[in-house]
Order: structure tokens, then sequence, then C-alpha cells
């Protein structure tokens, strides 16, 4: 454990969302950095044994002081089981390196981004529409959440209701954010896995929008399943996958937090 101590972070804030989903928040060290959109190694202290270090998401822009955390709650899973009791001033291993794919350099420009997420996989979106940069690439962002039930949709409709009203961003989203939330398994009022939305033309016709066009983006972040649906569903269309040394079409996030 001596070795994780200088990269000891306290808690600066927990909310559970529902029996299975909370968030929480820690001290940014000044000397972390990150793209909005990456995802970094995180976990508890453990006393006896090496710790159990898991990918996460950072919920936060890069401009933010704190770094948020979306999580669920695994059933016996060796981190969420714990990471779940965390109160605020307890102390979360943050290690020093963030990575990922859910970023704004693995794509060409375009028009249009599209941001598709289910469950815990908004969390790379929170940072997303947080950035300034992404409104400045972009003349419109589509970020949908699909969860199985409503309640499970409220961690997101907390973070746009804060982009409306946040001094620092609320300029750059008008008229350009554009968002769609949906369930599977309870009644709504847009109900369907986001794969079946698209393929039926349900989401553009309800958000009033043009069909799928080459001048648009992509970023998805949910189950492998729903991935590899979406990226089937793309690749059909011909659009490339992108990476951050070769931008393209569309990009998928590739870490799951158990």
């Amino acid at each position: 454990m001596p070795k994780f101590n200088q990269n000891l972070q306290k808690v600066t804030y927990v909310k559970h969302w529902s029996e299975n989903l909370f968030s929480f928040r820690i001290n940014r060290p000044k000397s972390f950095k990150f793209r909005s959109g990456e995802f970094v190694m995180i976990g508890l202290p453990s006393q006896n044994n090496k710790p159990i270090l898991r990918a996460y998401s950072i919920a936060s822009p890069s401009w933010s002081e704190e770094l948020e955390f979306y999580s669920i709650i695994v059933k016996n899973g060796p981190l969420t089981s714990e990471l779940k009791n965390i109160q605020i001033h307890d102390e979360i291993i943050l290690m020093p390196k963030s990575t990922g794919t859910l970023v704004l350099d693995a794509l060409k420009p375009g028009k249009r981004l599209f941001l598709f997420s289910s469950g815990t996989g908004f969390a790379p979106f929170a940072s997303l529409i947080k950035e300034p940069e992404t409104y400045e690439k972009y003349n419109k962002v589509i970020v949908t959440h699909t969860c199985r039930t409503v309640k499970e949709l409220n961690y997101s409709k907390s973070i746009i209701n804060e982009c409306s009203s946040d001094e620092l961003i609320k300029d750059f989203i008008l008229n350009k954010l554009i968002t769609f939330h949906s369930t599977t398994r309870e009644d709504y009022e847009n109900t369907g896995r986001i794969t079946d939305l698209i393929s039926n033309e349900s989401i553009f016709k309800r958000l009033n929008i043009k069909k799928i066009s080459s001048d648009d983006k992509f970023m998805f972040c949910g189950s492998m399943g729903l991935n590899n649906d979406l990226k089937s569903i793309l690749i059909k269309l011909n659009f490339k996958e992108g990476a951050n040394n070769n931008p393209a079409d569309f990009v998928l996030e590739k870490a799951f937090v158990g």
C-alpha cells in the first residue's frame, strides 16, 4: 500500500441516485491533467492486500477543480461493493495517468456530434457536454441516454440541467445541445433500445432533426453488446472507426467497470 499513498485523494461529495447508482467527487491534484471524455484508474486503500483498481470515466470537464465519477453497484463486485459505502473525507486512490478513446481529437471535423450512452456510460459525455471545445467544433451536439427505468435517468437529467445554469458554458450550449432520454423496461415518453430507435428513425422524428448523414460524427459508451450493435450500424453506413492517432467518424469506449 505505501506506494499508493501519494495517489490518495479526499472524497468531497457523494450522492446515491437509486439503489444501485451513485456519483461522487474527489479533490483534483494540481498535477492531474486530462482531456474531457477520458477515464482513469481508481480504487480504495487496502491495509492487507494489493488495492483493486478499476477504470472509471471522468464525468467532470477538463477545466473542473474536482473530479466526478458515476458508478453502478455490482452485486459482489470486488470494488463497487465497498465503494458504495464511501463518505465525505474518505480517501480514494487516483492513479496519475488518464487515457481513453472518447476524446474530440479522435474524430474528424463534422457538423453534428452524436453521443449515444446507456447506464453509467453517460459519464464521459457528462464531461464532454460541459466542454466549450465540443461546441466550438460542432454546430449541434445530440446526447442520448438509455436506461432500464425512469429513475435511472436522473443523473444525466441533473447534469444537463447544470449545463443550462452554469455561467461558464450556458452560452456555448445555447441552441446547440439536444438531449434525448429513453427507457427499456418502464413506460416513458421514449421507450426502446437506442439501436432500434435509430433503425426505425423514431429518434430523428421525435427530435425533429435530419437523419444520419456523412457530416455526422459519433461517440458511444455502454454495454459491450450496445457498443457492438452501434458499431455495426455505423459500419454499414460506411463510417470509419477512429483513434487518437487516426481520427475518423466514430469512437467507442472499451474500458468497463466491475
